[in-house]
Protein backbone atom coordinates (compact mmCIF):
# COMPACT_ATOMS: atom_id res chain seq x y z
CA UNK A 1 0.00 0.00 0.00
CA UNK A 2 1.30 3.43 -0.96
CA UNK A 3 0.19 6.68 0.68
CA UNK A 4 0.27 10.10 -0.91
CA UNK A 5 -0.38 13.20 1.18
CA UNK A 6 -1.26 16.74 0.15
CA UNK A 7 -2.48 19.90 1.91
CA UNK A 8 -3.66 23.45 1.32
CA UNK A 9 -4.63 26.22 3.74
CA UNK A 10 -5.86 29.78 3.24
CA UNK A 11 -6.76 32.59 5.63
CA UNK A 12 -9.82 33.55 3.60
CA UNK A 13 -11.30 37.00 2.97
CA UNK A 14 -12.73 37.68 6.45
CA UNK A 15 -10.21 36.66 9.12
CA UNK A 16 -6.98 38.56 9.77
CA UNK A 17 -4.98 35.49 10.79
CA UNK A 18 -4.93 31.85 9.77
CA UNK A 19 -5.62 30.04 13.04
CA UNK A 20 -5.54 26.61 11.40
CA UNK A 21 -2.53 24.31 11.61
CA UNK A 22 -1.86 21.04 9.81
CA UNK A 23 0.62 18.23 9.41
CA UNK A 24 1.32 15.83 6.55
CA UNK A 25 3.98 13.24 7.42
CA UNK A 26 3.79 10.49 4.83
CA UNK A 27 6.81 8.61 6.19
CA UNK A 28 5.33 8.54 9.68
CA UNK A 29 1.79 7.96 8.43
CA UNK A 30 0.49 10.87 10.51
CA UNK A 31 -1.95 13.51 9.22
CA UNK A 32 -3.48 16.29 11.35
CA UNK A 33 -5.75 19.34 11.06
CA UNK A 34 -6.33 21.76 13.95
CA UNK A 35 -8.59 24.84 13.99
CA UNK A 36 -7.69 27.21 16.80
CA UNK A 37 -9.94 29.54 18.74
CA UNK A 38 -9.21 32.51 20.98
CA UNK A 39 -8.53 36.23 20.66
CA UNK A 40 -5.24 38.07 20.12
CA UNK A 41 -4.06 35.35 17.69
CA UNK A 42 -4.29 32.85 20.55
CA UNK A 43 -6.11 30.38 18.31
CA UNK A 44 -3.07 30.29 16.08
CA UNK A 45 -0.93 29.49 19.13
CA UNK A 46 -3.27 26.74 20.35
CA UNK A 47 -3.48 24.94 17.00
CA UNK A 48 0.30 25.09 16.55
CA UNK A 49 0.91 23.68 20.05
CA UNK A 50 -1.59 20.89 19.39
CA UNK A 51 -0.02 19.81 16.09
CA UNK A 52 3.52 19.98 17.47
CA UNK A 53 2.56 17.96 20.55
CA UNK A 54 0.77 15.27 18.56
CA UNK A 55 3.74 14.93 16.23
CA UNK A 56 6.17 14.64 19.14
CA UNK A 57 4.08 12.03 20.95
CA UNK A 58 3.22 9.89 17.93
CA UNK A 59 6.45 10.14 15.95
CA UNK A 60 9.09 11.10 18.53
CA UNK A 61 11.52 8.90 20.42
CA UNK A 62 9.13 8.28 23.33
CA UNK A 63 8.55 4.72 24.45
CA UNK A 64 5.10 3.78 23.06
CA UNK A 65 4.35 2.03 26.37
CA UNK A 66 4.59 5.42 28.07
CA UNK A 67 2.41 7.30 25.61
CA UNK A 68 -1.01 5.75 26.08
CA UNK A 69 -3.69 6.31 28.68
CA UNK A 70 -4.75 2.69 29.31
CA UNK A 71 -1.67 0.51 29.61
CA UNK A 72 -3.49 -2.80 30.01
CA UNK A 73 -4.79 -2.99 26.42
CA UNK A 74 -2.98 -5.50 24.23
CA UNK A 75 -4.61 -5.30 20.79
CA UNK A 76 -2.45 -3.30 18.38
CA UNK A 77 -5.35 -1.17 17.20
CA UNK A 78 -6.48 -0.45 20.75
CA UNK A 79 -2.96 0.57 21.68
CA UNK A 80 -2.72 3.04 18.80
CA UNK A 81 -6.08 4.57 19.66
CA UNK A 82 -4.95 4.91 23.28
CA UNK A 83 -1.83 6.67 22.04
CA UNK A 84 -3.99 9.08 20.04
CA UNK A 85 -6.04 9.81 23.17
CA UNK A 86 -2.83 10.35 25.13
CA UNK A 87 -1.47 12.70 22.46
CA UNK A 88 -4.65 14.79 22.56
CA UNK A 89 -4.53 15.10 26.32
CA UNK A 90 -0.86 16.09 26.21
CA UNK A 91 -1.78 18.76 23.68
CA UNK A 92 -4.53 20.02 25.99
CA UNK A 93 -2.08 20.10 28.90
CA UNK A 94 0.52 22.03 26.89
CA UNK A 95 -2.10 24.55 25.79
CA UNK A 96 -3.20 25.15 29.39
CA UNK A 97 0.45 25.56 30.42
CA UNK A 98 0.85 28.22 27.74
CA UNK A 99 -2.19 30.03 29.15
CA UNK A 100 -0.68 29.91 32.65
CA UNK A 101 2.52 31.46 31.30
CA UNK A 102 0.71 34.12 29.25
CA UNK A 103 -2.70 35.21 30.61
CA UNK A 104 -3.52 37.02 27.35
CA UNK A 105 -4.07 33.55 25.89
CA UNK A 106 -6.92 32.88 28.32
CA UNK A 107 -9.76 31.02 26.59
CA UNK A 108 -7.71 29.61 23.76
CA UNK A 109 -8.19 26.07 22.49
CA UNK A 110 -8.43 24.14 19.27
CA UNK A 111 -10.26 21.45 17.41
CA UNK A 112 -8.18 18.47 16.38
CA UNK A 113 -8.71 15.68 13.86
CA UNK A 114 -5.93 13.23 13.11
CA UNK A 115 -5.22 9.97 11.37
CA UNK A 116 -2.31 7.60 11.76
CA UNK A 117 -1.86 4.84 9.18
CA UNK A 118 -0.44 1.45 10.13
CA UNK A 119 -0.83 -2.01 8.57
CA UNK A 120 -3.41 -0.86 5.99
CA UNK A 121 -5.57 0.63 8.73
CA UNK A 122 -6.48 4.24 9.43
CA UNK A 123 -6.78 5.03 13.13
CA UNK A 124 -8.72 8.26 13.73
CA UNK A 125 -9.26 10.57 16.66
CA UNK A 126 -11.09 13.88 16.77
CA UNK A 127 -12.39 16.60 19.07
CA UNK A 128 -14.46 19.56 17.92
CA UNK A 129 -15.92 20.25 14.48
CA UNK A 130 -12.99 19.64 12.17
CA UNK A 131 -13.93 16.61 10.08
CA UNK A 132 -12.67 13.46 8.41
CA UNK A 133 -14.26 12.03 5.26
CA UNK A 134 -13.68 8.84 3.32
CA UNK A 135 -14.30 8.76 -0.43
CA UNK A 136 -14.49 5.13 -1.61
CA UNK A 137 -15.82 3.94 -4.95
CA UNK A 138 -17.01 7.47 -5.73
CA UNK A 139 -19.14 7.73 -2.56
CA UNK A 140 -18.39 9.99 0.39
CA UNK A 141 -18.81 9.02 4.04
CA UNK A 142 -18.28 11.31 7.00
CA UNK A 143 -16.14 9.54 9.59
CA UNK A 144 -16.55 12.08 12.41
CA UNK A 145 -19.48 13.64 14.26
CA UNK A 146 -19.21 17.32 15.21
CA UNK A 147 -18.86 18.14 18.88
CA UNK A 148 -21.15 21.18 18.73
CA UNK A 149 -24.32 22.42 20.39
CA UNK A 150 -26.06 22.30 17.01
CA UNK A 151 -25.11 18.67 16.43
CA UNK A 152 -26.60 17.81 19.83
CA UNK A 153 -29.84 19.49 18.73
CA UNK A 154 -29.83 17.52 15.47
CA UNK A 155 -29.19 14.26 17.35
CA UNK A 156 -32.12 15.03 19.67
CA UNK A 157 -34.44 15.70 16.74
CA UNK A 158 -34.97 19.35 17.64
CA UNK A 159 -33.19 20.69 14.57
CA UNK A 160 -32.96 19.49 10.97
CA UNK A 161 -29.56 19.08 9.28
CA UNK A 162 -30.62 21.75 6.77
CA UNK A 163 -31.33 24.32 9.48
CA UNK A 164 -28.17 23.32 11.31
CA UNK A 165 -26.12 24.75 8.45
CA UNK A 166 -27.54 28.26 8.84
CA UNK A 167 -28.27 28.87 12.54
CA UNK A 168 -26.10 31.61 14.10
CA UNK A 169 -24.65 29.41 16.86
CA UNK A 170 -23.66 26.50 14.61
CA UNK A 171 -19.97 26.64 15.60
CA UNK A 172 -20.31 26.61 19.40
CA UNK A 173 -18.21 23.64 20.54
CA UNK A 174 -19.06 21.17 23.28
CA UNK A 175 -15.52 19.75 23.22
CA UNK A 176 -12.14 21.22 22.37
CA UNK A 177 -8.48 20.64 23.08
CA UNK A 178 -7.22 22.95 25.82
CA UNK A 179 -10.22 25.11 26.66
CA UNK A 180 -12.52 22.39 27.98
CA UNK A 181 -9.95 20.66 30.22
CA UNK A 182 -9.15 16.92 29.89
CA UNK A 183 -10.05 15.49 26.48
CA UNK A 184 -12.18 12.47 25.66
CA UNK A 185 -11.86 12.20 21.87
CA UNK A 186 -13.90 10.00 19.58
CA UNK A 187 -11.70 7.28 18.09
CA UNK A 188 -12.23 4.68 15.38
CA UNK A 189 -10.39 2.43 12.95
CA UNK A 190 -11.03 1.83 9.25
CA UNK A 191 -9.52 -0.71 6.91
CA UNK A 192 -8.09 0.95 3.81
CA UNK A 193 -8.47 -0.12 0.19
CA UNK A 194 -6.56 0.94 -2.88
CA UNK A 195 -8.27 3.96 -4.38
CA UNK A 196 -9.49 5.36 -1.06
CA UNK A 197 -9.30 9.09 -0.48
CA UNK A 198 -9.27 10.45 3.09
CA UNK A 199 -10.04 14.13 3.57
CA UNK A 200 -9.35 16.03 6.80
CA UNK A 201 -10.62 19.59 6.99
CA UNK A 202 -11.38 22.54 9.22
CA UNK A 203 -14.98 23.74 9.32
CA UNK A 204 -14.16 26.53 6.89
CA UNK A 205 -14.62 23.91 4.17
CA UNK A 206 -17.84 22.19 5.20
CA UNK A 207 -19.50 25.45 6.29
CA UNK A 208 -19.46 26.52 2.63
CA UNK A 209 -19.35 23.24 0.70
CA UNK A 210 -21.88 20.47 1.28
CA UNK A 211 -20.79 16.84 1.58
CA UNK A 212 -22.34 15.92 -1.76
CA UNK A 213 -20.35 18.66 -3.46
CA UNK A 214 -17.13 17.52 -1.78
CA UNK A 215 -17.88 14.06 -3.16
CA UNK A 216 -18.32 15.35 -6.70
CA UNK A 217 -15.16 17.43 -6.58
CA UNK A 218 -13.13 14.54 -5.15
CA UNK A 219 -14.28 12.28 -7.97
CA UNK A 220 -13.34 14.82 -10.63
CA UNK A 221 -10.01 16.05 -9.26
CA UNK A 222 -6.56 14.47 -9.01
CA UNK A 223 -5.54 13.92 -5.36
CA UNK A 224 -2.57 16.28 -5.63
CA UNK A 225 -4.89 19.09 -6.78
CA UNK A 226 -7.80 18.30 -4.48
CA UNK A 227 -6.81 20.31 -1.35
CA UNK A 228 -6.25 23.57 -3.23
CA UNK A 229 -9.37 23.03 -5.35
CA UNK A 230 -11.57 22.50 -2.29
CA UNK A 231 -10.05 25.51 -0.50
CA UNK A 232 -10.65 27.78 -3.48
CA UNK A 233 -14.25 26.61 -3.92
CA UNK A 234 -15.00 27.13 -0.21
CA UNK A 235 -13.70 30.70 -0.36
CA UNK A 236 -15.54 31.37 -3.62
CA UNK A 237 -18.78 30.11 -2.05
CA UNK A 238 -18.50 32.49 0.88
CA UNK A 239 -16.59 30.73 3.65
CA UNK A 240 -16.00 33.26 6.42
CA UNK A 241 -13.35 31.20 8.19
CA UNK A 242 -9.88 29.89 7.54
CA UNK A 243 -9.99 26.86 5.25
CA UNK A 244 -7.59 23.93 5.56
CA UNK A 245 -7.75 20.62 3.71
CA UNK A 246 -5.44 17.60 4.02
CA UNK A 247 -5.84 14.74 1.52
CA UNK A 248 -4.53 11.19 1.79
CA UNK A 249 -4.64 9.05 -1.34
CA UNK A 250 -4.24 5.28 -0.99
CA UNK A 251 -2.74 3.69 -4.10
Amino acid sequence: MNIEGYAASETGPVREHNEDAWLVDVDGGLFVVADGMGGHAAGEVASRIAVETVSEVMLGANDPEETRLLTEVQDAGDMLRERLRYAMNQAALNIRRAVDENPTYMGMGTTLVMVIIEDEQAHLAHVGDSRAYLVRENRIQRLTRDHTVVQQEVDAGRLTPELARVVPHKNILTKSVGYHGPVDPDTSTRMLDSGDILILCSDGLNDAVEDSEIESIANETAPEDLPQTLVEIAIKQGSEDNVTVVVLAIT
